[in-house]
């Protein structure tokens, strides 16, 4: 079976990793999917929301350790990924970095469905992602220090931004273990919920974002992200040519109408 599966019902696409006997490590099939996948989710007009999930007892193990010890690099490929730095670098910013790239430019809302582990690069590709639905007896962890490496997939851009400077330096250089509800005080993780409640809530989640006014989903989540980076002139600005952009779509006239008729309103 494929290590990386990819399906699309009522506007919402999933993204299963599926490689349950490696915890779902890195394969060099699974990241070429994933970049394929959300490239599809990046140009569809069909796809509103996305999840993200692994099978089996984990969500994500990151690189694949044996592959390391046997020095083929992060994951084994028919190619030479590791025998220089520069081949090493470029399984990184050919490969694996691809895929926070193409998240970056993607507006619909990506949510990660976190199970088991989610360990070094595995715990960033849920971090890359918008909102992190994760079940108690989760165990996460920045564990690079424990083989000698570094955060090769964006962490260290990640996780300063959700906990700060600190807190992101002392989980890379102790590679804490936490529990999901640390990682929910910490600021790391969205939600909690009991662990067989974990499928059904992040689907509703996701249905309820599909059935919100589209291009104002995307818009919001454009204006947040990109606010970041901009002073508060710009910001303004900014959001001001969107506000002017919503208010002549259907959308809006149908909001509008729902609110003063007591309705639910029904968004195209």
């Amino acid at each position: 079976m494929a290590d990386l599966l990819f399906d699309v019902k009522d506007h919402i696409a999933t993204i299963t990793l599926n490689r349950p006997e490696a915890y779902n490590a890195f394969s060099e099939e699974m990241i070429a999917e994933w970049i394929t996948a959300l490239e599809t989710v990046r140009d569809s007009d069909d796809i509103r929301v996305v999840i993200v999930k692994g099978n089996g007892k984990s969500f994500c193990a990151g690189g694949d350790i044996k592959a390391m010890q046997a020095g083929e690099g992060f994951f084994k490929s028919e190619d030479d990924i590791s025998s220089t730095g520069l081949a090493r670098k470029n399984s990184l910013w050919k490969k694996i970095q691809r895929i926070p790239l193409l998240l970056e430019e993607i507006d619909k809302p990506v949510i990660a469905q976190v199970h088991g582990f989610a360990m070094g690069a595995g715990l960033d590709m849920a971090l890359m992602c918008d909102i992190r639905i994760t079940a108690k007896s989760t165990k996460i962890s920045e564990s690079y220090i424990n083989v000698a490496i570094v955060p090769g997939d964006g962490g260290a851009y990640y996780l300063p931004k959700l906990i700060g400077i600190d807190q992101a330096l002392d989980m890379f250089w102790t590679a804490r273990v936490l529990t999901a509800e640390e990682a929910k005080a910490k600021g790391i993780v969205t939600f909690v919920v009991e662990d067989e409640a974990l499928e059904e809530y992040t689907l509703q989640y996701a249905q309820e974002l599909a059935s919100r006014p589209t291009t104002t989903v995307q818009f919001i989540k454009r204006a947040v992200y990109q606010s970041q980076r901009m002073d508060l002139r710009t910001a303004l600005d900014y959001i001001s040519s969107q506000m002017a952009i919503v208010t002549e779509l259907e959308d809006f006239k149908e909001g509008v109408t729902a609110v003063v008729e007591k309705r639910k309103a029904v968004y195209k």
